[in-house]
């Protein structure tokens, strides 16, 4: 058994690489990257690799996560224990992952294959409903939401996966800059439809016929009765702020939403200039 945490790996520039969550065990370290990323990581990874008794490799077996109040009886049906952190058996490894916003249990299941999950009491769901919780929870998607342009305090990534008072790592410069005495002009908002209506990634969020941000999730939101999305606004551009989203041939009115996103909550827990 280990412990996990958020980290990144950013570029020299401070720009994200790969978001992940770091696995620490008794001499051994595991990253859990989002889909298409495995390889993007090891690769960086590998050129630090000077003089450093390790192997870097990637687990190609299935990766499923397991979410909801029902998760811990799945993960002890499959003989895993559903604590924080995370253990290794036979039939493969658990990890606890948890949202950024208080959410369900929320674990990623590496080895065991989807049909034993299934027979341990789990029900599949669809990549919309695993959207969904993604944006309701403020969770952006490397490659969808964020991507190598991304800083890290623009999608708020940097609490819980950056320590001010630990030694350098790549990309310092411009976070701890930020963090000290600057401020980002751009952050990922969520945003909440009037409409029954899913606007197509990439939709122009748009102010007084000022365009102020980009859409690049979109789900139907059980919790919030209402579609929502993920999308990259201007600071400027306050939770309240009622905007219009639009596209070739449609748009849609829209409130920003601070994130987490729960009905009736829409102001901030915290300012635009704090990461």
């Amino acid at each position: 058994p280990g412990s996990v945490a958020r980290s990144l790996l950013l570029s020299p520039r401070g720009k994200l690489v790969a978001p992940h969550w770091l696995l620490r065990g008794d001499g051994v370290v595991g990253l859990i990257t989002d889909a298409g990323y495995d390889t993007v990581a090891a690769a960086a990874l590998a050129r630090f690799k000077i003089r450093v008794d390790a192997d870097i490799s990637i687990d190609e077996r299935p990766v499923l996560e397991v979410w909801g109040q029902g998760a811990p009886g799945v993960l002890l049906g499959l003989g895993f224990d559903p604590t924080p952190g995370w253990a290794e058996n036979a039939d493969g490894v658990v990890a606890a992952l948890g949202f950024r916003h208080e959410g369900p249990p929320r674990s990623v299941l590496i080895g065991p294959q989807l049909e034993e999950v299934v027979a341990a009491g789990a029900v599949p769901v669809g990549k919309l409903s695993r959207t969904a919780v993604l944006i309701e929870r403020g969770e952006p998607v490397m490659g969808v939401d964020v991507d190598e342009g991304t800083i890290p305090a623009e999608a708020d990534l940097v609490d819980g996966a950056v320590s001010f008072t630990k030694g350098c790592y790549l990309g310092q410069e411009l976070v701890a800059r930020i963090d000290s005495r600057g401020h980002v002009n751009r952050l990922g908002r969520g945003l909440v439809f009037s409409e029954a209506v899913l606007p197509p990634p990439r939709a122009s969020v748009v102010v007084a016929d000022d365009v102020v941000g980009e859409v690049t999730s979109v789900a139907e939101s059980l919790d919030m009765r209402a579609p929502v999305a993920y999308a990259t606004v201007r600071a400027e551009v306050e939770p309240g702020s009622p905007v219009v989203v639009r596209w070739e041939g449609g748009q849609a009115a829209a409130t920003v939403r601070a994130f987490p996103l729960e009905p009736g909550l829409i102001e901030s827990s915290h300012s635009s200039n704090t990461t």
